[in-house]
């Protein structure tokens, strides 16, 4: 029997102490399995998806539709990642406004604040189920994990936001090409 103490233990991702449900901005990246090129390829600098990255880009931009408490900001699919920056939304007050009335809100279980880890766990399970069908295949589809920076002010989600958006031009000497 190995010494437990000899295991490798894996290091923690998150914060400690801090809630990740907690309203903000957070920018992601979820990697693929073993970094394979599947979602596409950078082409004159600008990104060709293949269908299997097709359906990553449209299970990401379907998650307000599940998740009502949150909201999609800058996004793309690369070859063997996404980037992306989600933000968790406060919860409303007792009364929403619909249309040109008022009606009370949807329960605590319905409005219930999903966490960062439930929300890219869902983004995953969703997208990897239709990837898997559409390759005839079964297994990972990602990387165990996620990274993610809690986005801490105006300056650091426009950098994050300009980092995304040229992705694809530093795709040669990104460190997720090889």
């Amino acid at each position: 029997m190995a010494n437990p103490k000899a295991i490798a233990r894996r290091k923690p991702q998150r914060l400690a102490h801090y809630d990740y449900t907690s309203a903000g901005a957070y920018f992601i990246t979820i990697c693929t399995n073993d970094r394979q090129h599947l979602l596409g390829s950078v082409i004159a600098e600008e990104v060709q998806l293949t269908p299997a990255g097709e359906i990553a880009k449209r299970t990401w931009l379907d998650l307000p539709q599940h998740y009502s408490l949150i909201k999609l900001d800058e996004f793309i699919v690369m070859p063997n990642h996404v980037h992306g920056i989600l933000w968790l939304i406060e919860k409303t007050s007792q009364l929403e406004a619909v249309g040109e009335g008022l009606r009370p809100s949807p329960t605590n279980a319905q409005r219930r604040q999903p966490g960062l880890t439930e929300l890219i766990r869902a983004f995953k399970s969703f997208s990897a189920r239709e990837i898997n069908k559409l390759r005839k295949t079964t297994g990972s589809v990602w990387q165990r994990g996620f990274y993610e920076h809690i986005v801490r002010n105006d300056n650091d989600l426009y950098q994050h936001r300009a980092y995304i958006q040229n992705n694809p031009l530093k795709w040669t000497i990104d460190e997720y090409y090889s």
